[in-house]
């Protein structure tokens, strides 16, 4: 299971790595162009801190157990993407935008697992 969860862990990472610094590089109407219509309804700062915390919660499910510097950064970040899933849901749900809830809880529900796991029964050893 331990070699799932840094699968699991791994693809969420470099997936919320590319969104994020894609909000983060992009002006907000390109960004509304290549199909985040939400990006619209928000501000440009609004914006920039999700990528922001996409990226931080990216490098925050790899790094700290890669480098054995504080592991339990690691179920935290998973969690903050959890919390950022139940918002992106919400967000699209007033749109009425409902294929990308789908892709939302399958993205929350990967990161749910990853928190479970490393806060349960698979944490990295201290």
């Amino acid at each position: 299971m331990n070699v799932v969860l840094w699968v699991i862990a791994g693809l969420l990472a470099a997936a919320f790595l590319g969104a994020g610094l894609m909000k983060l590089t992009r002006p907000t109407e390109k960004l509304v162009a290549s199909g985040l219509g939400w990006a619209a309804d928000a501000s440009p700062g609004l914006v920039k801190l999700i990528g922001l915390l996409e990226v931080l919660a990216a490098i925050g499910l790899i790094l700290p157990a890669l480098l054995h510097i504080a592991p339990v950064f690691v179920p935290l970040a998973a969690l903050g993407l959890v919390l950022m899933m139940i918002g992106a849901a919400i967000t699209h749900a007033r749109r009425k935008e409902f294929p990308a809830i789908a892709f939302n809880v399958v993205l929350l529900v990967l990161a749910a697992l990853v928190a479970w796991g490393r806060f349960g029964p698979y944490p990295f050893p201290s």
